[in-house]
């Protein structure tokens, strides 16, 4: 990936400040100039100037025909211009109106919100502004883990994001249904820059609980996937100790990011994940957590080189399954032992969220990488914890190309499309009621460029789980503010076709409601009816917030310029490896 130049534009032309040839230029037009709709939702892929955008596909070209049809005819009843109309709430109405004639019934959308373009205030049929939402699954980078989350990033801004020339997940350049290889997820994020401070802080604050309706949000961690070396090798890790400096959140930086909203919201506005590292060699950290930190609940990886099986300080982490009894199982046991104690003030904390899916294409069907079929077991033996699989297992790599190729192939699993790995989650999960569906990343890769996926999956979801255990997440920061994911989802609904053809459920008001808030609120043990917002529980995050973060967090969470130096980071390392001090003298003494 290369990193963008600076472009210093020239005067009134662009031809300069593009890397197009001039063939390539020859055969484009600038969109401000020749774009003739200007929908508020993009009918054409448009080109920054780094690459040559692509035809306007024919279902484009029907979307764009529909959408000035429609603005023309609801203007001039409106008596104003077609301009005026497209730039208010009655134009986003006839985007969505357009593609839904185009694509099929996917969007909640009136004729009648056509006419509400005057009040200025939204539409009917947009997110009521009393809708709780519970965000399960939000991200925080410290300081030193500058570059993360940089390709997530790239793959919701499109290609106006900066140092990348393509769709960092989809190498084969296959088309979602707008016809884009690389199209936008979010379009708040189009043009704007990449730098880490976007996923620091200050920032998320901004984007969780400023722009956006999240209610509670759930911190969420990393266990470390691996460890550099001091001989730059990467291996897995050999203890909690080691991978430390490779988590982009530790468990102590979470829980400091959650006492600190806590504290200046003066209400419960954020939770904090334990990071789940298993196996008989981490037990001490697990108890460590519990002690110290508090959890809400645990964060997992099954794919992370994170379950000690032994106290040996020499012998790797490794991978590990839900139901694995020599790794998992110790694990669950401390974490019951201790629940007692813990649930008046962490009622979720016998609550067990772990990622599974967004793998490579090849991956075989192992529980260790993310395939499903470890939850059965771990459900029946261990009927006092809640299992919240996240990512409801979808198994492609955060581009859903391959889940489209799925549906196109014509597979099926008990009569239903066969969506790796997510509808055989949802069928082995069906007679478990501890076991809950997560959306994270899932929802965000699919509702703008793979809606007809996006149906299925929730289609399913609701079939085999039912509605009350189905789980919001965003995943953000990776993906912007989460509100475009909130909107998307109050606004989704199934087609009535695909209903009668598969059995699924209509997605209602109430089914939305319970999936963005109110699932995750009984699962917590929060309050989320309407009385809560009313008798003050949740009260605002204060906009002078960032004035408020004292020293001693800047430098816990690495701000630039509280970091410790590069000499503090690499004794951390050496004293992790477990290295005795010589205690060496160079000098004289007494005989």
């Amino acid at each position: 990936m290369r990193k963008n130049p600076r472009l210093t534009f020239s005067g009134s032309t662009r031809e300069k400040d593009s890397w197009l040839s001039s063939e390539e230029l020859r055969q484009c037009r600038r969109a401000d100039e020749a774009e003739p709709l200007r929908s508020p939702v993009p009918t054409r892929h448009v080109s920054n100037g780094e690459y040559m955008p692509l035809p306007q596909s024919d279902a484009q070209r029907r979307v764009e025909a529909r959408v000035g049809e429609i603005a023309d005819e609801t203007s001039s009843r409106l008596n104003m211009s077609r301009r005026q109309f497209l730039a208010g709430t009655g134009g986003l109405a006839a985007s969505f109106l357009a593609m839904n004639q185009v694509h099929g019934q996917f969007f909640d959308v009136s004729e009648n919100e056509l006419y509400e373009h005057g009040g200025g205030h939204g539409t009917s049929r947009g997110a009521p502004s009393n809708l709780f939402v519970f965000d399960d699954q939000l991200h925080v980078v410290r300081g030193s883990a500058s570059g993360a989350g940089f390709a997530l990033r790239a793959i919701a801004q499109g290609p106006t994001t900066p140092g990348f020339d393509m769709n960092p997940f989809n190498p084969e350049g296959f088309p979602d249904e707008n016809g884009d290889v690389w199209g936008v997820w979010n379009p708040d994020l189009v043009g704007s820059d990449l730098t880490p401070a976007e996923f620091e802080l200050v920032q998320w604050v901004q984007d969780v609980y400023l722009d956006s309706q999240v209610t509670i949000g759930l911190l969420s961690n990393v266990t470390a996937f691996s460890v550099v070396a001091p001989t730059g090798e990467e291996r897995p890790g050999r203890s909690v100790e080691e991978a430390r400096p490779f988590e982009i959140l530790t468990a102590e930086q979470t829980a400091a990011v959650r006492d600190f909203i806590n504290g200046i919201a003066g209400s419960r506005r954020c939770m904090a994940h334990g990071l789940l590292y298993t196996g008989p060699g981490n037990l001490h950290f697990i108890q460590e957590q519990i002690d110290l930190y508090g959890p809400d609940s645990w964060k997992g990886y099954n794919i992370s080189f994170a379950a000690k099986m032994d106290n040996d300080p020499d012998s790797f982490m490794q991978q590990w399954r839900l139901d694995q009894e020599d790794a998992a199982y110790p694990t669950y046991e401390l974490i019951s032992a201790n629940y007692a104690q813990q649930r008046k003030e962490h009622p979720g904390q016998n609550t067990i969220c772990v990622h599974k899916g967004l793998v490579a294409e090849a991956t075989p069907p192992d529980p260790k990488l993310g395939h499903p079929g470890d939850i059965p077991k771990a459900a029946t033996d261990w009927p006092n914890l809640n299992f919240v699989i996240y990512h409801s297992c979808i198994k492609p790599s955060f581009f859903m190309g391959e889940a489209l190729k799925d549906l196109m192939s014509g597979r099926h699993r008990d009569g239903v499309p066969d969506i790796e790995w997510t509808t055989e989650f949802a069928q082995l999960a069906a007679p478990f009621p501890n076991v809950y569906a997560e959306l994270g990343t899932t929802w965000a890769s699919m509702i703008v460029t793979f809606p007809t996926v996006a149906a299925h999956v929730m289609g399913q979801l609701l079939k085999y789980l039912g509605p009350n255990r189905i789980i919001f997440g965003s995943d953000s920061p990776w993906y912007g503010s989460p509100q475009w994911q909130i909107d998307a989802l109050w606004r989704f609904q199934i087609p009535e076709s695909l209903q009668r053809a598969y059995g699924y459920p209509e997605l209602t008001r109430a089914d939305k409601r319970k999936i963005l808030g109110l699932n995750a609120a009984r699962l917590y043990k929060v309050p989320a009816a309407a009385e809560a917002s009313d008798k003050g529980k949740y009260r605002p995050v204060p906009a002078d917030y960032e004035s408020r973060i004292s020293d001693e967090l800047k430098t816990l969470l690495e701000f630039e310029g509280f970091t410790a130096d590069n000499f503090a980071r690499m004794r951390e390392a050496y004293v992790s490896r477990g290295i005795q001090r010589r205690d060496t003298r160079y000098g004289w003494i007494r005989a």
